[in-house]
């Protein structure tokens, strides 16, 4: 007895486990949730600390560093990056695809802890992480304008009220806020007037420091009543700290007021942001790797409006920008690709049967196993993403095929006599170990998929069990419900001895047939003369293989399809010298140009924290029929802004697929490390350059800054101590003037505020400004800076990068029309080594294109394991060595075609597959 008996004789039985299948499927599919790609993204955290004032250099040395040596220790880290900018270090861990994100977190916290010895005392706060990709395009970016109040209160409401509550939302990572700072009182100190009245920048740095306190008061109480303590010791806004008193001098106070001006600003004045032509506060939402984009969108969505009446209504709340309206319409294109596949399918069975109750059968086949495998995605926690709905597309066919065969066989057996039941019993029978075994030669392709390493492994891992799990749940109903309908709907043939059939239909039924004789007839002819020509064939065969060999050898590789999203970032990039004003005003003159331009919907930029000559752009095209693509609008805009002096905007189409953790200003990133900073420095300008001479490459860049200006005190040690100054009080004091130090908190019920010090802005506009100083020393004497220094211009790194605690600088590039990334990495080997780059400089592609490259590797390795694998599953089934190499033969030919399109194809549009 066969598998299909039973269900055959009970017939009602096996309709209603078909259509609970088919029930389970439809739940599934609702229940399912739908992102644009599996979820396979690296879990990456990013830490961060400051030490407002520090140098680059020492930011590396003091802060990164040590915690570079105690994270590099975590299992499971697969890449450590680091970049250090003046006052702050950012380091990014990569981790293994196994390895949980939450878990990692804690052994991240873990290793902060333990290097929390080893950092400087004089950090305003714990170095913190956030389980977020900082090289990841935001998710949604929420723009904040408003016509009466300030920058300083929307940033305030944007980070105590919007950021908060967002960051807690399922699914997203971080929230940042950009383009302003938390308001502050800010003290302008004027030299001149402190030394008038013999005030020393320390004195009055440790007056502000303890003009608050927030400590317990204590209570009184007697039998019947009981009193809370307080005092008005809280001075908030500027008004209560300009009286303060500083010191006394011949019985009258020297306040805060007589050496400074103190007003209601806002921490840090050098932050722009802009919307759409606006001044506004920029919140940008990033998704934890792992999220689903439009899960978290949704959710962020559904609390706006609940969080948009928690600030004060006089800010106004827009998206300016949001990644799912794409991706939504990319996979509402693969589901309606997926139909029209089901749909032709069906009608060409329908054509080639002629015959609606036979034609019925496949029609029920083929969405009852699609369904099942919805059942199958939603246990094993998958999605509705453009590759899990293309294996269904894919899969259509394969589905169809086993219903074919089977209703086929069945049918010929029915024409020679027998009655429906027992056709469908012989012809299940016969043909099931044929059915069976074509099932598993096709999952057996898919099964080295399986063992693939590396992100591209994952990616297609999910295709390869949806493509499986649709060929083995179409196996079961092939073998079920198929001759089961077989024998309750189709009814024998009966010749007709009438006159033939003149209408349309028997017409067209003819010329169908007619069609298929003469296909058979044909092949009969060309199989009779290649059973002639055997050794011919043979050498055609080989020759085939020849030329699938040396196609696959030279053609041009790519590491996915170019996507067009229809969002671009930008990234500008100044001269390193470029000042904070110069910064802002070159960002507007790039904005409007870019809002100009009729393909663009919405842009935003920023600028200002501690990176001066650098600001950061997004920008939304408009959707529609006949819309430009995202690299037409990048030419156009690219050849408006090439004239722009000063400053020069990199612009990148942002891609659903991006692997690594370093933000750069281009889609593929090369690295260059070295032990020696010194040799770094030294190769990196000559490779970068030899580089942007390649015709292959287009917008290089690299994130190396070590031509920005310094201003250095040489100073005198001996004439120093002998006027009674440490090193220490003259660092203090430096930092109290330049530093925006920090020296006071402000309690309020939401938030903590800073009381921010450094000096008036008229003395902070040339170095000739630092000769202007005098320090108090030990004795209460008034000493100038320049009696124990002089003062010298150096060029100073803007930035110092590491990767795996070694120094790294990164070049990034994107590729020039019409050219592959396959002929790119080749052009920049062959590049490198014409220049003789010595052994100490170790380059390597890293992200995307490292990614590319360990897929290209291991590629013919796994056609081969395929190759192998089938040949291992056709052996056992058929018991024979050669059957199977007489089904892979035809392997060849079929190679040759996508092979051969992928070569007249252009670039942009191949890929490693």
């Amino acid at each position: 007895m066969s598998l299909s008996t039973p269900f055959i004789h009970r017939p009602i039985a096996t309709m209603l486990l078909t259509l609970g299948l088919a029930l389970v499927g439809a739940v599934s599919y609702f229940l399912l949730p739908v992102a644009p790609l599996p979820q396979v993204d690296y879990p990456t955290i990013s830490v961060s600390a400051s030490l407002p004032g520090a140098s680059p250099d020492t930011m590396a040395a003091t802060v990164a560093t040590p915690l570079e040596r105690s994270l590099g220790a975590i299992a499971g880290v697969n890449e450590i990056t680091s970049r250090s900018i003046l006052g702050s270090t950012s380091i990014t861990l990569q981790f293994d695809l196994n390895r949980n994100v939450d878990s990692a977190a804690r052994d991240v916290q873990a290793a902060i802890n333990a290097a929390r010895t080893l950092l400087p005392t004089g950090m305003p706060s714990n170095p913190t992480y956030r389980k977020v990709n900082p090289a990841d395009s935001p998710i949604m970016i929420l723009a904040l304008t408003s016509g009466s109040l300030t920058r300083g209160q929307m940033y305030d409401a944007a980070s105590t009220v919007l950021a908060q509550k967002l960051s807690q939302v399922e699914g997203v990572g971080q929230a940042t806020v950009s383009g302003g700072a938390l308001p502050a009182v800010r003290v302008s100190l004027d030299p001149v007037r402190l030394a008038a009245n013999g005030v020393s920048l320390e004195q009055v740095r440790s007056a502000i420091s303890t003009t608050n306190a927030n400590r317990p008061l204590g209570a009184v109480e007697r039998e019947d009543h009981y009193w809370q303590v307080a005092a008005n010791d809280q001075a908030r806004v500027a008004a209560d700290y300009a009286p303060l008193v500083l010191r006394w001098q011949n019985g009258n106070a020297i306040r805060l007021a007589d050496v400074a001006d103190v007003t209601d600003s806002v921490q840090d004045v050098r932050n722009y942001g802009v919307a759409n032509g606006k001044p506004a506060i920029l919140l940008q939402v990033y998704k934890q790797p792992g999220a689903n984009i439009i899960e978290a969108v949704d959710r962020v969505r559904a609390l706006l409006p609940q969080l948009q009446a928690s600030i004060p209504a006089a800010i106004d709340v827009q998206i300016v920008s949001d990644r799912t309206p794409t991706l939504r319409a990319s996979v509402r294109e693969v589901e309606r690709a997926l139909v029209i596949a089901v749909a032709l399918v069906i009608l060409v069975v329908f054509l080639f049967l002629r015959n609606g109750r036979a034609t019925l059968i496949p029609a029920v086949a083929v969405p009852v196993s699609l369904a099942g495998t919805f059942g199958v995605m939603y246990l094993v926690g998958y999605t509705l993403d453009n590759l899990s709905l293309m294996a269904l597309t894919v899969a259509t066919g394969f589905v169809v095929d086993d219903a074919i065969v089977v209703l086929e066989n069945i049918m010929r057996h029915m024409e020679r006599g027998k009655t429906a039941l027992q056709a469908a019993l012989d012809g299940a029978r016969e043909i099931g170990f044929t059915v069976v075994s074509m099932s598993l030669s096709l999952i057996a392709v898919f099964v080295p998929i399986l063992f693939m390493g590396g992100i591209v492994g994952r990616f297609f891992r999910e295709f390869a069990i949806v493509m499986s799990a649709a060929i083995l749940v179409s196996l079961l109903v092939s073998l079920t419900t198929t001759p089961m309908m077989c024998a309750a709907l189709l009814r024998p043939h009966r010749a007709s001895g009438a006159a033939p059939n003149r209408s349309p239909w028997a017409r067209f039924s003819r010329w169908v047939d007619g069609l298929q004789a003469r296909g058979l007839r044909g092949y009969r002819l060309s199989l009779a003369w290649c059973l002639r020509h055997q050794p011919l064939v043979l050498l055609v065969l080989a020759g085939v293989v020849g030329c699938n060999v040396y196609l696959y050898t030279v053609i041009d590789k790519g590491f996915m399809p170019e996507q067009d999203t229809g969002r671009i970032s930008g990234f500008i990039r100044a001269d390193q010298a470029t000042s904070y004003q110069a910064m802002e005003q070159r960002l507007q003159r790039f904005l409007a140009i870019v809002q100009a331009d009729p393909a663009v919907e919405n842009v935003t930029g920023f600028t200002g924290g501690w990176q001066r000559n650098a600001a950061q752009m997004f920008m939304t095209l408009k959707r529609g029929p006949g819309q430009e693509t995202s690299e037409a609008v990048i030419t156009r805009l690219r050849a408006r802004l090439k004239d722009e002096p000063g400053a020069r905007l990199f612009m990148v189409p942002q891609r659903d697929i991006r692997i690594g953790g370093r933000q750069s200003s281009a889609s593929y990133d090369y690295t260059l490390q070295a032990d020696d900073i010194a040799e770094l420095r030294t190769w990196e300008p000559r490779i970068r350059q030899a580089l942007s001479q390649l015709p292959e490459l287009e917008d290089v860049n690299s994130d190396v800054s070590d031509y920005g200006l310094q201003t250095t005190l040489v100073i005198d040690r001996d004439a120093a101590s002998r006027l009674g100054l440490t090193m220490a009080q003259i660092d203090a004091t430096l930092n109290d003037a330049f530093g925006q130090r920090q020296v006071g908190v402000i309690y309020n019920p939401l938030n903590q505020y800073r009381v921010v010090m450094e000096a008036a802005p008229q003395y902070l506009q040339s170095p000739e400004a630092l000769r202007g100083f005098f320090l108090v020393n030990n004795q209460g004497q008034q000493v100038p800076l320049t009696a124990f220094a002089h003062i010298t211009t150096t060029n100073t790194p803007l930035s110092v990068n590491h990767e795996r605690g070694t120094p790294a600088s990164t070049v990034s590039f994107s590729l020039a029309p019409g050219v592959s990334l396959s002929q790119a990495s080749d052009a920049i080997y062959n590049a490198v080594s014409e220049l003789g780059v010595p052994v100490g400089i170790r380059g390597t592609f890293g992200g995307t294109a490292g990614a590319f490259q360990d897929a290209l590797a291991g590629q013919p390795l796994l056609i081969l394991a395929a190759i192998v694998t089938i040949y291992l599953v056709l052996g056992i089934l058929y018991e024979n060595l050669v059957h199977p190499l007489t089904i892979l033969s035809t392997l060849p030919s079929a190679g040759w075609g996508p092979c051969w399109r992928s070569c007249c194809s252009r670039p942009s549009s191949r890929s490693l597959r």
